[in-house]
């Protein structure tokens, strides 16, 4: 089909469309949606396929703005296609409650498939959604039934393909031969700092053939019949993904501001703006214009988006009658719950035994991963450290898709954005696994993770300097206060194996938030539970292990983690001297703070002062739960490489230096 004035129209309402939004804002980036205009609308006219009124249909193509500074263009395509996002939120852009926020943030504007913004995390976001599809097809695809058939487009920017998370995510993505996976790169040779030979001369072509994608050019980036053809031959290669590099320009019309920085981040202003339509032919006035012909035009996605969601339940249903137990299944992964009997493996562990909570959590896999047949994860390069590879698991790799685990290798940085794109495609629960001092590496996933409200669980072992004698540069003393900093995101670190158990089953039932489980190298005894407390007192995340004597302690002790036996020692001590002392786990804060005032009262009296907290990490945030009055031990400082044992000797993690600052606290010694 050829392409008509009618489509440069088009191309040019959605160029102003994001001029007059951000001049009116007065922020924002203009020049990437008026230079990547055109390849936009030829791939959201011709080959993605989308229902605007349910943007959650399940087979949709899914497209990521990884280039998300220009987030204009994508809220121009959402308004002309049909979505639920009328002229007025594109006249509120970047304003406080618009549903047109200055990056994209997922489901805000409903249709916005991701959180982007920081570059390179969309990039590796589009990984994760086609490892997605790839996985969900092998699982419930029959002859004559392709349920899941869909592609992965997104356009990338010179930023993003400088940023290393780019590299990693890219350099899996061709090894996996993920097919489906379609990138257009705004090539427009500026960053915020000038031309990109400042910093970012390399072949990039080369780059990804070196990765093993399929790689085309277009050498003119209006040239809408160029753009169709390379995006066409894109789709027929499924044995790798495709980069289309697509030659634009930025702040493209703009009399004095193309080709140049001034264009990237900046309104054009008045002036500007007006010279700009008048070279494109476009009305000064009113601003937000949409020709009537355009709006029909585009609007026509809704007709054929429906169309295409009706022929596919009409499929799927064919498809269910066939095959009932897989559309059970299907259905099952789509809602999110949790199978009957999930939990019926879950094993408990023996009081008194020395157990490892990476390896409790290794065993908890092993019982959940063949009844919660959507678990799927892997780890970067620390399988057997993480114990993150349940008992049976097979491979996710290329050509066998079907695999429910994922060797990530040393890519941190991926990973988690990768663990990110499974969660915004839907119908898997990704999990992955790292040590905790390098959950630094992930830190941007996690927090975009967060944000969005994604269901993601990281497997974080190696928790503490007890790790030994690797040192310092692998032993994490900070990370802890750094995580619980960040809004909406669980932390727990279990204080034994069965509380493990328990930590597992909150992380799997929460939904809306990810949950990062931080757990030992070292063995950590568990507790005998007929003398404490049942370890589902978890979920509140803060609970009564044991009193010494009925009424108000005189002191608390508190602890996470391997320090929970430890604290319990202690506790022994101290109460066969004759101190009222109430021994309480605390392994989420976050938990414990969303419980109600009673109940966080009943386990911390505010009437008791005399209280200390132990945990192998920074004290920093610890005075929320100890007051003014209470003591911590802690780990202020970076660790050291030698034998665990002499560390935790080193750094007063004895019951004796427990028990005397434990007096010290009541003014005993």
């Amino acid at each position: 089909m050829s392409y008509t004035e009618l489509d440069q129209l088009a191309v040019n309402t959605i160029r102003f469309l994001a001029v007059d939004a951000v001049q009116q804002a007065n922020s924002g980036h203009p020049g990437m949606p008026m230079g990547a205009a055109p390849m936009a609308y030829v791939l959201w006219t011709r080959f993605l396929r989308h229902n605007p009124r349910n943007p959650e249909w399940p087979n949709r193509d899914r497209f990521v703005l990884s280039a998300g500074h220009g987030s204009m263009l994508l809220y121009a395509l959402l308004h002309l296609t049909g979505y639920d996002l009328p002229l007025d939120e594109l006249r509120r852009f970047r304003q406080w409650g618009s549903k047109t926020p200055g990056h994209p943030e997922y489901r805000v504007a409903p249709g916005t498939e991701t959180t982007t913004g920081p570059l390179g995390q969309g990039f590796a976001n589009g990984v994760g959604m086609a490892i997605a599809e790839r996985h969900l097809a092998a699982i419930f695809n029959r002859p004559g039934y392709d349920i899941v058939d869909h592609y992965t487009y997104g356009i990338v920017s010179d930023g993003d393909l400088m940023e290393g998370i780019a590299s990693e995510a890219a350099s899996l993505a061709g090894h996996l031969g993920l097919g489906r996976l379609i990138y257009l790169y705004d090539d427009n040779d500026i960053s915020i700092d000038g031309s990109t030979n400042l910093t970012f001369t390399e072949d990039v072509a080369m780059r990804f053939h070196a990765y093993g994608w399929h790689v085309l050019r277009v050498a003119d980036g209006n040239d809408l019949e160029a753009i169709e053809q390379a995006i066409a031959e894109a789709r027929q290669v499924l044995d790798r993904p495709s980069l289309i590099i697509v030659r634009t320009h930025i702040g493209y019309g703009s009399p004095h501001k193309q080709d140049t920085a001034a264009a990237h981040g900046e309104p054009l202003g008045e002036e500007e703006v007006r010279l700009t339509k008048r070279n494109l032919g476009w009305p000064e006035e009113p601003r937000f214009h949409v020709p009537e012909e355009v709006a029909t035009h585009m609007g026509r996605a809704v007709e054929r988006g429906a169309q295409w969601e009706e022929e596919w339940r009409h499929l799927f249903a064919r498809y269910a009658e066939e095959y009932r137990e897989e559309a059970r299944l299907w259905a099952q992964f789509w809602t999110g719950e949790l199978p009957e009997g999930w939990d019926a493996d879950l094993p408990a562990f023996e009081a008194g035994a020395e157990v490892a909570t990476r390896a409790a959590s290794g065993k908890v896999l092993d019982a959940i991963a063949p009844r919660v047949r959507n678990l799927i994860g892997g780890s970067a390069d620390l399988t057997p450290s993480n114990k993150t590879k349940f008992k049976g698991a097979t491979l996710f790799r290329r050509d066998e898709y079907a695999g429910r685990y994922l060797h990530f290798g040393v890519r941190e940085h991926a990973m988690g954005a990768i663990l990110n794109g499974m969660a915004y495609h839907g119908g898997l629960r990704p999990y992955g696994g790292t040590f905790l001092v390098f959950s630094d590496y992930m830190r941007p996933a996690i927090r975009l993770a967060a944000l969005s409200h994604l269901h993601v669980i990281y497997v974080f072992t190696h928790d503490s300097v007890w790790l030994g004698e690797d040192g310092p540069t692998h032993q994490p003393v900070e990370h802890l206060a750094s995580l619980r900093a960040m809004p909406n995101i669980v932390v727990i670190r279990p204080g034994d194996a069965n509380e493990v158990v328990e930590a597992w089953r909150v992380a799997l039932t929460l939904e809306g938030r990810p949950v990062a489980l931080v757990l030992s190298r070292q063995k950590v005894r568990t507790l005998d539970r007929s003398r404490y407390a049942p370890a589902d007192g978890l979920r509140r995340g803060a609970y009564v292990l044991a009193d010494s004597r009925p009424g108000q302690p005189e002191l608390i002790l508190i602890a996470t983690g391997s320090e929970v036996p430890l604290a319990a020692a202690a506790y022994e001590r101290l109460a066969e001297e004759g101190v009222a002392v109430r021994l309480v786990s605390m392994p989420s804060w976050e938990l414990f703070a969303e419980q109600e005032q009673s109940y966080r009262h009943s386990v911390l009296p505010p009437t008791v002062k005399a209280r200390l907290a132990v945990e192998a990490g920074a004290t920093l945030g610890w005075e929320r739960w100890v007051g003014e009055l209470g003591e911590v031990i802690g780990i202020d400082r970076f660790g050291a490489s030698a034998p665990y044992t002499v560390l935790m000797e080193k750094f007063g993690f004895t019951v004796e230096h427990v028990v005397k600052r434990a007096k010290g606290v009541l003014g005993l010694s």
